[in-house]
Formats: structure tokens, sequence, C-alpha cells
């Protein structure tokens, strides 16, 4: 499946969305994709995201595991405005905190990695979250 983003190729990430997370997400759907490439996360129709683990390890080993997953796969796409997100962005630091990860210290390792290439300028937004969130 080709990225709408950005073009790549590479097999997207397709995960469940829980309930509590789901009017974070986009489209309030109940399953999502996220590319491993630029990090963007679209809605998803495939029933199979529903059943099982999803492969976040593809994206970067330093994606976080259990809790904090998909309330930090969701906060990569709540940071293309932070403006109009704001309220979101505030409910998935507060469920990240919760899962006792670092969002400011992950995004930074995931900057780190070299075939991570953001659709939008997670540098920027990783600053802006840093002074106006926290």
């Amino acid at each position: 499946m080709t990225c709408p983003h950005c073009s790549s190729d590479t097999e997207p990430v397709t995960f469940a969305v829980p309930d509590t997370y789901r009017e974070l997400a986009p489209g309030d759907a109940a399953a999502a994709r996220l590319c491993p490439r630029c990090l963007r996360v679209d809605p998803a129709s495939d029933e199979t995201a529903l059943e099982g683990e999803s492969e976040f390890s593809r994206v970067s080993s330093a994606f976080p595991d259990g809790e904090g997953t998909v309330p930090f796969a969701l906060l990569l796409e709540l940071c293309s405005s932070l403006a109009l997100n704001r309220a979101e962005i505030e409910r998935a630091l507060e469920a990240l905190e919760r899962a006792g990860v670092d969002p400011l210290l992950t995004i930074d390792r995931l900057l780190a990695e070299p075939v991570i290439d953001p659709d939008i300028d997670l540098e920027r937004r990783r600053h802006q979250l840093e002074q106006s969130v926290y």
C-alpha cells in the first residue's frame, strides 16, 4: 500500500483504537494505520487491525510499547495542528504520562532515526509542545 502523504511503499502499521482513545483518532475510527516513514496516521477500514498485536517496533525501537503505544501514535497525527487539536493533545499526553512514556524524549529518538522522514516539522512541533503544554 502506498502512503497518501509521502508515497512510500512501506507497509503501514495498522492498529485498533480502543474506545477510550477513539475521539483522538482521525475520523473517530476504530482502527488506524501509521506510516513508518512519514509518521502520519489515517483511519483504517482494515478489520484485521482489531485482532492481535500491532507491530509498532517496525517504526522504530524507540516507539513506546504497552499502554503508551496507541496514544503516542495518535499524538503524532494530532501534532499536525497544535492549535486545533490542543484538547486532544492534552488528553494524549495525560495518557502517555499514566503509561510512563516521555513523549518529548520519544520524539527526539524518532527524529534521530535515518529512515524516518516526518511529513510535518516534528522537530518544531516538539519544541512547541514543550513550550505550550509542559
